[in-house]
């Protein structure tokens, strides 16, 4: 058995079945803290990731509330739509081992690369209402903020 199939890490059929497409991989990883969004293309001695981003990039915008709710997972996906933006054009999601679930922070980030112009194949209904993505839901109300720190990553400032 494969060392890393047998430590819980990786599900080989499914990574086949996502380098089979030949597309770049968009892999969103959800941590204790943070929200990690990169762009990953195969090759045969390693995988390259051709860009990365975290959700702790958010605090050069002006970001200063949770990292890994859910507006901050639609900003992440959607910095790095921006910032993948004319190199990339379609992608494939790679959940990982992440059991993907209907409105999900993981759907949140793939709506924000969506967003940002970045080309997957994904169900409309998988997406979490736009509210919930603004931050409506969270005490203290943050669409202001994500509404100010958007604008900011679409004029590229941080």
């Amino acid at each position: 058995m494969l060392k890393r199939k047998r430590q819980g890490k990786t599900n080989y059929r499914k990574r086949l079945i996502l380098l089979k497409s030949g597309k770049v991989r968009l892999v969103i990883r959800i941590t204790n803290r943070n929200i990690i969004a990169q762009a990953v293309e195969y090759y045969p001695k390693g995988d390259k990731i051709l860009a990365g981003v975290d959700s702790r990039a958010l605090t050069k915008y002006g970001w200063n509330s949770s990292k890994k709710n859910m507006p901050a997972a639609y900003l992440t996906g959607y910095l790095l739509g921006k910032k993948i933006n004319g190199k990339i054009k379609e992608a494939i999601l790679d959940t990982g081992l992440q059991n993907a679930k209907k409105n999900r922070v993981l759907y949140s980030a793939l709506k924000g690369s969506i967003d940002a112009g970045l080309k997957i194949p994904v169900k409309e209904d998988v997406f979490p209402n736009q509210e919930d993505i603004m931050g409506k839901h969270i005490k203290g109300d943050l669409r202001n903020l994500f509404e100010k720190v958007k604008k900011a990553i679409e004029d590229g400032r941080n």
